[in-house]
């Protein structure tokens, strides 16, 4: 396995499903099939992108280091707070107005990545199923406190770690050993029986999948940790599916996986214009191959070099600011 190309591969193919994800969400309530793939792939978008995280995280547990994280994610996400705020307001959009702590969006991601590497630092220490354990508890219990949700991405941060911990203590051999033909077949059938099952059962709330909201408000006050039990065995089998299906073949588009970061962050613009004033429509299979076709070109573009070259300053806006010279020297080892 090309390591490097695998992973590059990896985030953009996720990146896609992303993008192509908010791009037919308007169009799950009134289309059971376009709900059903909408569904199927929330199953493992976005575990999948912090599994891959976790996979690269490093356990440094120093002041140089939290503030190289600060500058690296926290810094963006106010300047894209602030840009996608006065952005709501120009277009229109109803519930523009989040205080500076909630985040906008899809920018919950930066937070609790800030997070998970704080977290990471503690439950390293701890023996590897165990640590998974208490992180899985941990999540199943949040969901019983209301006050706890998306307030800076607090739910999510909790419900989402597992995912990250289990990426850091994944080792490049068991990462070869999903990618074998014989678990591609495994991984195959679960992702057909995954649609199959979500076609088959009623309508539910994409909450579930989203962990930015308490039991109560989802209308299952006591039995809301068994099915988050469920959601997190769903998710799992589904994320090491489709990781063993992401290919280790070195293609043109390849090099755009290292440019993910841009797409994230960006394709809002895009996709809450499309929203606010209903610029597509869905009446037949060919109109949501045609989103399939938008999203596609929106992954590609926003990671073109002649979009991140210019938004650079934004994204990684970390690279323009000094870092303390203990912490330059240990980086550069």
């Amino acid at each position: 396995m090309e390591r490097q190309v695998y992973f590059d591969n990896a985030k953009w193919i996720l990146m896609f499903l992303v993008v192509f994800g908010h791009t037919i969400q308007p169009f799950t309530e009134n289309h059971q099939p376009i709900d059903v793939l909408y569904h199927w792939i929330y199953t493992f978008h976005m575990p999948a992108f912090i599994f891959l995280s976790g996979y690269f995280a490093k356990a440094k547990k120093s002041k140089d280091y939290i503030i190289h994280l600060m500058k690296k994610l926290l810094l963006p996400y106010m300047a894209f707070q602030g840009l996608y705020t006065i952005y709501y307001f120009l277009i229109g959009k109803g519930d523009w107005l989040n205080l500076p702590f909630e985040p906008q969006w899809a920018l919950w991601f930066l937070v609790s990545l800030f997070c998970w590497h704080l977290l990471l630092q503690w439950f390293s220490k701890i023996p590897k199923y165990a640590a998974l354990s208490i992180t899985v508890i941990m999540g199943i219990v949040v969901g019983y406190f209301d006050p706890i949700g998306h307030m800076f991405s607090l739910s999510r941060t909790i419900v989402f770690f597992p995912f990250f911990l289990l990426g850091y203590w994944f080792s490049e051999k068991e990462l070869k050993m999903i990618c074998h033909t014989s678990f591609r077949t495994i991984g195959l059938v679960i992702m057909v029986l995954t649609a199959i099952g979500l076609f088959l059962t009623p309508s539910f709330s994409i909450d579930w999948f989203l962990s930015s909201k308490s039991y109560q408000v989802m209308d299952m006050p006591q039995w809301g940790g068994v099915i988050r039990l469920g959601v997190y065995a769903i998710s799992i089998l589904m994320t090491l599916s489709v990781l063993a299906w992401i290919p280790s073949k070195s293609y043109k588009w390849t090099p755009l996986g290292t440019r993910t970061l841009y797409v994230y962050v960006m394709h809002g613009f895009f996709i809450h214009f499309f929203r606010e004033f209903e610029v597509f429509h869905v009446g037949s299979f060919l109109d949501l191959v045609g989103l399939a076709v938008v999203a596609l070109l929106l992954t590609w573009f926003l990671s073109t070099w002649t979009i991140t070259k210019r938004i650079e300053p934004l994204v990684e806006m970390y690279k323009y600011i000094p870092l303390p010279q203990r912490f330059r020297s240990s980086t550069s080892k």
